[in-house]
């Protein structure tokens, strides 16, 4: 029971000890994504920038084509056979 009683003295004094500087990054990314070399804004961030946006297009072309079917499908008259 005194070690559950603790815990609290312990975490508080582990992040109080804990505490870092960290470096400002935002000019540094600022830099890349305002030098002018051609590419839109949204693959300037290298290459997952643009897997992320090739997969975002992959399956919105895929969902408006599967929709589209689905519709084309319900719009045509079932056939008496």
């Amino acid at each position: 029971m005194r070690h559950l009683l603790s815990i609290p003295r312990l975490a508080s004094r582990a992040f109080s000890t804990t505490v870092r500087q960290m470096k400002n990054k935002v000019p540094e990314r600022q830099k890349v994504f305002l030098e002018d070399n051609g590419l839109p804004i949204h693959i300037k961030g290298g290459s997952t920038d643009v897997l992320l946006y090739r997969l975002t297009m992959t399956i919105t072309i895929a969902g408006t084509g599967f929709s589209l079917y689905w519709l084309l499908l319900a719009c045509l008259p079932k056939s008496k056979a």
